[in-house]
């Protein structure tokens, strides 16, 4: 009977080395490496003056009143966008109607809203996204039209103040997307080097009463091959500055007929979602 004792207890021995063995390779810690150093940011030249103005006109504000154009109970879903533009047309000459115009073809097209088929298809217009962008409750519409005869879109934000139609945003750009998200406007443009974008929001700001420019991103979106030369395309602009001097007000024409094209659905029923589709 005594004579096994001695093989238990080396086998016990045996069983509890072998457990402690197994946990301390689970649970052992490992070193990560050395932990780099951090570095504070250096200011240079601290001597340097401080500007006070910029370099060059930049319209962070693009406030517009649209003079007679009208909603019934100051509904923007019920406004038609067609006439909104016509608005802007009427206002701006030298960017639509002039001789050298750079957007005439775009006045010339919206001739053409209303109409069926292939001519109705060369309505500028795009459909309107309706969504508070302002926080005072109610719907503001974001809107855009195509810059014919270049590659550039504009896209604008109105809100109702006072029974009065107000432009809030204004932006012409070459756009590869549009994006609604929270009380902002982010608009991707092409970059000049393969494989990235450009990505500029616009919040809105209760105190200027407008959508500013908050954030300029230049992000990469994909693989790409490095060039050695690159030219941008002559009617794509990184200025997000649509014209040197905002005016202060609108002319509205005559409300034209809700265009039926392609481009353009004005139903008062679609509402962005997060990403403003």
């Amino acid at each position: 009977m005594f004579r096994r004792r001695p093989a238990l207890v080396t086998a016990l021995v045996a069983l509890l080395l072998a457990t402690a063995a197994a946990c301390g390779d689970a649970g052992g810690l490992r070193g990560a490496g050395a932990t780099p150093t951090a570095i504070s940011p250096a200011r240079l030249w601290p001597s340097l003056r401080p500007a006070a103005s910029p370099a060059w006109p930049y319209d962070e504000v693009q406030i517009e009143t649209v003079k007679g154009v009208t909603a019934p109970g100051d509904d923007i879903r019920k406004l038609d966008p067609v006439a909104v533009v016509r608005a802007e047309v009427a206002a701006h000459p030298d960017d639509y109607t002039a001789a050298k115009a750079p957007y005439g073809e775009t006045a010339v097209r919206l001739s053409d809203c209303g109409k069926g088929g292939k001519q109705g298809e060369r309505c500028p217009v795009m459909r309107p996204y309706y969504r508070d962008l302002t926080g005072d409750g109610r719907d503001d519409m974001t809107l855009g039209f195509r810059l014919y005869p270049t590659n550039q879109t504009a896209v604008r934000v109105y809100t109702f103040e006072g029974h009065r139609l107000v432009q809030v945003f204004a932006n012409d750009d070459a756009v590869i997307g549009v994006e609604l998200a929270g009380r902002a406007v982010i608009i991707r443009s092409p970059a000049g080097i393969s494989g990235y974008e450009y990505r500029t929001t616009w919040s809105w700001d209760p105190e200027q009463r407008a959508m500013v420019f908050s954030r300029d991103e230049f992000l990469r979106t994909g693989r790409h091959k490095p060039t050695r030369a690159h030219t941008p395309a002559a009617t794509a602009s990184r200025s997000p500055v649509p014209r040197p001097t905002p005016t202060s007000g609108l002319t509205a024409t005559a409300a034209s007929p809700t265009p039926d094209s392609a481009t353009f659905s004005p139903s008062p029923s679609v509402t962005p979602s997060a990403s403003g589709r």
